[in-house]
């Protein structure tokens, strides 16, 4: 991959990056207001059970996003980015664009997926 590919991708990484620590210090105090509330019934109760559930889903994807993002950076750094993990074939440019965290290419994916489930 070309230096100003590498490039185009780590500024779209750093800028999510950004994004995802800023929703996760969001979430993280939105469940500390939520912690302190009084509860005055089961309804009250029922839906802030509800929201930190949603909360913490949506907390876990983004934590594990992070990292894959942090993963695609060190592989930019060690020009190393692009490359399928599991047979090592270029990541075509329009997966990236889609998915800049991408480990695998359109035909792994599938595979990975199917064997994780």
């Amino acid at each position: 991959m070309r230096d100003n590919e590498l490039h185009y991708f780590e500024e779209i990484l750093l800028a999510r990056k950004i994004q995802i620590v800023k929703n996760l210090t969001g979430v993280e105090s939105e469940m500390k207001q939520l912690r302190e509330l009084e509860l005055n019934d089961e309804g009250d109760y029922a839906s802030v059970s509800n929201d930190n559930m949603v909360e913490n889903a949506i907390g876990a994807q983004q934590t594990q996003e992070l990292q894959e993002i942090e993963a695609a950076l060190f592989k930019i750094k060690s020009k190393q980015y692009g490359i399928c993990e599991m047979c090592e074939d270029d990541i075509g440019f329009q997966r990236l664009k889609v998915k800049p965290h991408a480990k695998y290419c359109i035909i792994c994916r599938p595979i990975v997926e199917k064997n994780k489930g």
